[in-house]
């Protein structure tokens, strides 16, 4: 079953809204000058770190550690912990792990 125009149109403005809403919220709830509360600044410095373990358990909850099978995402992580230990730049690390990750199962892991 397919939209109607006008289901369409609302459905679209309805993301928008909330999208919007979840950009705007922030700054309406705490506008520049006032100190945000002890919570948000905590969640603020912890939740980063906490969301990159989360996304590097999903990466590799089916890798496979045995032989050569884990030997790629083992050389990409070492190599990603020293890039970022020697730039200090979280997008530079991902790209320059991934690209190498890439380039390890494409070339050398098949």
């Amino acid at each position: 079953m397919t939209m109607t125009v006008a289901q369409s149109v609302l459905t679209v403005l309805a993301v928008v809204a909330a999208t919007m809403l979840t950009r705007f919220l922030p700054f309406l709830i705490f506008p520049e000058g006032k100190t945000p509360p002890a919570a948000v600044t905590y969640l603020g410095t912890v939740l980063p770190y906490a969301v990159i373990g989360l996304l590097v358990v999903y990466c590799l909850k089916d890798a496979v550690f045995t032989a050569w099978h884990g030997l790629p995402e083992l050389i990409a992580i070492l190599f990603i912990v020293a890039l970022h230990t020697w730039k200090k730049n979280t997008l530079l690390s991902i790209a320059g792990g991934t690209i190498l990750y890439m380039i390890l199962v494409q070339n050398f892991f098949r």
